[in-house]
């Protein structure tokens, strides 16, 4: 049987890397390529390893707690013991899903099984063209539906009816709001799905040119101001008790949340306003897409 040592090694490269992706998702850290690649080399030595007379070592479960120790410290770096712990929990989650959604689909559709003694046996089929062909088929399937289900997951445990701080910038002047998380709101850009938050009009005046104001209270979306016309989009949405309507949202320089006491940015996102108070006791005046905080990135001090 012939076993191409380079393909095993590349593909293990390719799936550390994907794994250590999952894990900074999952834990909304800032992916830095460079370091998820270096961390995804450090495991691959393992596999090279497993072809020479060292392999039994290789094979040995602390060589591998070891190895993965390094893998996470030259992927995410050392800030303090709980951060480690967080960084590996959350890698070998990332393993055990993916790997353990391989091997269970696997053994639904195995049909070369025996039982042996009262052992369950099948085929090793290291070689075989068809497992390696699972293998790179399934694992990028498994990962996609792995981050789709934590992102789920996630938006699910935000804590909506939260009321935070946001800070809406519009060619270098900041605009300070109270938002309130609501999972009501789901207004996205049709085009690039990208989520929109309402602000208080009233507020909105503090930063916002008046003639870009008055245009998006006309509704007419005819001649927008030439200096914002690249900022501007079409929103549909429906209203209670009414059918399909449209309004405009602009497009801010950066969004930025205050959640559970850490900045998060907001690379993508919309401002919609609103000609009505949206609350009634001024507790807040804006609503807050719950995809913005979901997807917000950790601000790092520079």
């Amino acid at each position: 049987m012939i076993v191409y040592v380079d393909v095993i090694w590349l593909l293990n490269v390719c799936f550390d890397a994907l794994l250590l992706w999952l894990a900074a998702l999952m834990l909304k850290r800032p992916v830095i390529w460079w370091r998820l690649l270096t961390g995804a080399l450090i495991g691959s030595l393992l596999v090279v390893l497993l072809f020479t007379p060292f392999s039994a070592i290789a094979q040995h479960p602390l060589v591998k707690v070891a190895v993965s120790i390094l893998i996470v410290l030259a992927a995410f770096g050392f800030k303090r013991p709980r951060y480690m712990i967080e960084n590996m929990l959350a890698f070998y989650f990332a393993t055990f899903a993916v790997g353990g959604g391989m091997l269970a689909v696997h053994y639904l559709f195995a049909s070369q099984l025996s039982i042996q003694q009262g052992l369950l046996m099948m085929p090793p089929g290291a070689g075989d063209p068809v497992s390696w062909l699972f293998v790179v088929a399934g694992f990028p399937v498994l990962w996609l539906f792995s981050r789709h289900r934590v992102e789920n997951i996630r938006e699910k445990k935000l804590r909506f009816e939260h009321i935070i701080d946001v800070v809406v910038v519009w060619d270098g002047r900041p605009l300070a709001l109270r938002g309130l998380i609501d999972s009501g709101n789901q207004l996205f850009d049709p085009v690039t799905k990208t989520p929109v938050m309402v602000v208080d009009r009233e507020k909105a005046k503090e930063v916002l040119p008046e003639e870009l104001m008055m245009y998006m209270a006309a509704m007419t979306f005819d001649d927008p101001p030439e200096q914002w016309a690249h900022r501007l989009r079409l929103i549909p949405y429906r209203a209670v008790g009414s059918g399909p309507q449209m309004m405009t949202a602009v497009k801010p320089d950066r969004i930025m949340l205050l959640y559970e006491n850490e900045w998060l940015e907001v690379k993508q996102g919309l401002v919609a306003l609103s000609a009505d108070p949206l609350s009634a006791d001024g507790e807040y005046n804006c609503i807050v897409h719950p995809k913005m905080v979901q997807a917000g990135r950790k601000l790092t001090a520079s």
